[in-house]
């Protein structure tokens, strides 16, 4: 997410355009709960939501998680001092339902879920249960999946865009029917299938879709009420790629303005723009660089550590790998794709990062403060920080 080849704006103040000063569009604001236990850390951090003003509260959906238990340790990052497996994970419809009543005007969501585990029709009853639970309407966010949730349990990850579209059908008809209705497709045939439970009214749940390839995009705006992208796109990258999904909606009859551009952002903050740009070279860091596919390498330069065309987080699967291996690749990893791709820096430089990607068109950011890894001073400076920076994004003419 970073901004080469383009010259961030915003730093709030006006910025010029012609003869006329224009302020920053505003951004709402979103954070991650943490999905895993003890159960006091996303109670916790709903409550610090809340308290900070945020627009919205996340989830993720997984069976397992990314970060290897073979490496998982006190040389990672501190954060592993004392820790049980990375890998336990809440299901993420029981939590919501148990947030869902402390959530107040922040609005819940999961970041991302998909249909190779969970059957649409239970995936839009389980949104629309959500929604008679909270004030505003929740965001049921959707992607294509990933291997580590689906092959190492016998599920199939085979075609996962094209039953994507399937499920997307099926999510819109069960917000919609009433008394029995019919879906054939490839994937799912339901020749009589009834779901009248209807939303809560006034927060039907919104479906933002994490598109990031050329028919995602074309999903999103033929189906999508939000785009959620998970990978790093620079801001020119993202402005093009939201100009796609609006070709996409228009084509598909709907306005892009249905449609909320959002992202999710892998933000690096420190005291010192010098200190941030330090910290993309810790080992905890370059380990989720490895998430990235193999393109995102080669845009900064290099190739990826775990092979030419490696996809990233869609295809890491991390017990398939060695202790030796992991750290090997981690070693090969060139910050330069950190620097690139991720939003770095002190508190106005990250600031304006954000605000240019507000010009590219974004209107909703999840935060993700990964300096937290790095050490405890560093996740205790996020998270004095990020609240301000959120007040200045949603509100740049305070």
């Amino acid at each position: 997410m970073g901004l080469a080849g383009r010259s961030p704006v915003g730093g709030g103040c006006l910025r010029a355009r012609g003869s006329f000063l224009l302020m920053p569009p505003p951004i709402a604001v979103g954070i991650g709960l943490g999905t895993q236990p003890p159960l006091s850390r996303p109670k916790t951090s709903l409550r610090a939501a809340k308290a900070a003003g945020m627009d919205s509260a996340w989830l993720i959906d997984h069976f397992m998680g990314f970060f290897p238990p073979q490496i998982w340790d006190g040389s990672m990052s501190w954060a592993a001092k004392g820790k049980t497996s990375p890998h336990a994970y809440y299901d993420w419809q029981t939590l919501l339902g148990y947030l869902a009543p402390r959530a107040g005007n922040v609005r819940l969501g999961v970041g991302v879920t998909e249909s190779l585990r969970r059957h649409p029709v239970l995936l839009a009853q389980a949104a629309m249960t959500i929604s008679h639970l909270t004030k505003r309407a929740p965001i049921l966010g959707i992607g294509a999946g990933e291997r580590e949730n689906t092959e190492p349990y016998g599920i199939a990850f085979d075609r996962p865009v094209s039953r994507l579209e399937e499920a997307l059908k099926i999510v819109r008809l069960c917000f919609s029917s009433e008394g029995p209705f019919e879906f054939r497709g490839e994937f799912f045939d339901m020749p009589d299938a009834i779901m009248d439970l209807r939303p809560a009214p006034g927060r039907t749940p919104d479906i933002w879709i994490a598109a990031h390839g050329p028919r995602m995009l074309g999903l999103t705006g033929a189906y999508g009420d939000g785009w959620y992208p998970t990978h790093a796109f620079s801001p020119d990258e993202y402005a093009e790629k939201w100009a796609e999904i609006g070709r996409a909606a228009t084509s598909a009859g709907r306005s892009p303005d249905q449609i909320t551009p959002a992202m999710q952002a892998i933000v690096v903050l420190a005291k010192t723009d010098s200190r941030a740009r330090a910290m993309l070279s810790h080992r905890a860091l370059r380990f989720l660089a490895l998430l990235s596919p193999d393109s995102v390498h080669r845009a900064a330069g290099s190739t990826h550590p775990l092979g030419e065309g490696f996809g990233g987080i869609v295809d890491f699967i991390p017990q398939r790998y060695t202790r030796d291996e992991l750290m090997d690749a981690i070693e090969a990893v060139d910050p330069e794709v950190l620097a690139q791709r991720t939003v770095w820096g002190g508190r106005a430089k990250v600031l304006r990062e954000l605000r240019a990607y507000g010009e590219a068109g974004m209107r909703h950011v999840m935060l993700s403060p990964a300096s937290g890894l790095v050490s405890k001073s560093d996740a205790a400076h996020a998270v004095r920080t990020l609240p301000g920076i959120a007040k200045a994004l949603r509100n740049p003419e305070a």
